[in-house]
């Protein structure tokens, strides 16, 4: 199965919805009550996959709102220095401000994330903000879930898919589930569904196809039901038990977890679907393209930030070339 750019399209890319800024614990292995300095970073899924998206050398752009101040303005900044497209960018005028993420890395193991979401600018993207001409130009559209939880920006959404169909732009959908925007997890099901049903890929985690399902659920399930509509691939990841690809005319794939030293816990999924997409879209096949993107979750999770850390092509194939090698060496 092969997932071609469109060699007439200006962008690879464009990814919609989230961005905000993450403050990642400078003094680590400590609760955050203890904690006195952070680093400020970009954050933020669909901006992310945008970031490492463009780092291994797609042509990207971002459609988002952010807010009228010194964080909105960083985050313009930073992604525009990357070479990101910003033409879809709107700033907000009705005083609503960048979300917060303040993150806390007691352990490798034990890493949480406090979230500032209340009023935030990227959630009052407005669907007469979404511009078809900008969407035509793309390859590949990709979705964040998160963007989904509130209106406007789920009607922003739900009409950039509506536009990426119309013109025959693929659909990505990120699943990206965080709690504390949704107001229940049968809301978060029914949004999550429609847009599911529409992708032509969907990415997630175990954990977040259990809430599109709204159940506790297996992976011939999620599949069975998924393609009766339009998906054609669907990868499912189980942490450090590896991921798991799917395709709609019945082959099944599998990628293990590279090991590492782990830092953090965060930043793994963006990096992990910048890369899968990157190798996906270059011609790979889909087993190499679950090595990326597993290769690239790991270099991330062991360094202190999620967007700056994501990596290039060379990290990307150096780590896999090393690990193939450990493996033969350990076979013989």
């Amino acid at each position: 199965m092969k997932f071609e750019l469109k060699s007439d399209r200006v962008f690879d890319m464009i990814a919609i919805g989230r961005a905000c800024i993450d403050l990642n614990a400078t003094e680590y292995n400590r609760p955050m009550e203890e904690t006195m300095t952070f680093t400020k970073y970009v954050g933020g899924s669909p901006v992310n996959i945008a970031i490492g998206s463009s780092k291994l050398g797609l042509k990207t752009g971002f459609i988002g709102k952010l807010a009228d101040d010194q964080h909105g303005r960083f985050i313009s900044n930073y992604i525009q220095n990357l070479g990101i497209d910003i033409t879809g960018v709107v700033i907000d005028q009705a005083g609503h401000k960048t979300g917060l993420a303040f993150t806390e890395i007691k352990s490798p193991e034990e890493c949480s994330i406090l979230m500032y979401r209340e009023n935030v600018a990227d959630l009052y993207l407005e669907p007469d903000e979404v511009s078809e001409d900008y969407i035509k130009q793309a390859s590949v559209l990709l979705v964040s879930g998160t963007a989904l939880s509130q209106s406007p920006s789920r009607e922003a959404i739900l009409k950039a898919v509506s536009l990426a169909r119309k013109h025959q732009v693929k659909v990505i959908f990120e699943l990206d589930y965080r709690p504390y925007t949704w107001t229940s997890k049968e809301q978060t099901s029914i949004y999550y569904t429609l847009v599911a049903e529409q992708a032509d890929i969907v990415i997630g985690t175990r954990d977040e196809f259990d809430i599109l399902e709204n159940r506790i659920g297996e992976n011939e399930q999620t599949i069975a039901y998924l393609f009766q509509h339009t998906p054609q691939l669907i990868v499912i990841k189980h942490g450090i038990e590896g991921s798991y690809a799917y395709t709609k005319s019945g082959d099944v794939f599998q990628s293990k977890a590279y090991m590492t030293k782990v830092l953090k816990t965060f930043g793994a999924g963006d990096s992990y679907a910048s890369a899968f997409l990157y190798a996906l879209f270059a011609g790979k096949d889909i087993a190499t393209a679950l090595k990326y993107g597993s290769a690239s979750a790991s270099i991330v999770v062991s360094k202190h930030s999620s967007s700056e850390a994501m990596p290039t092509v060379s990290q990307i194939e150096q780590l896999i070339a090393a690990d193939e090698t450990e493996a033969q060496y350990r076979s013989r």
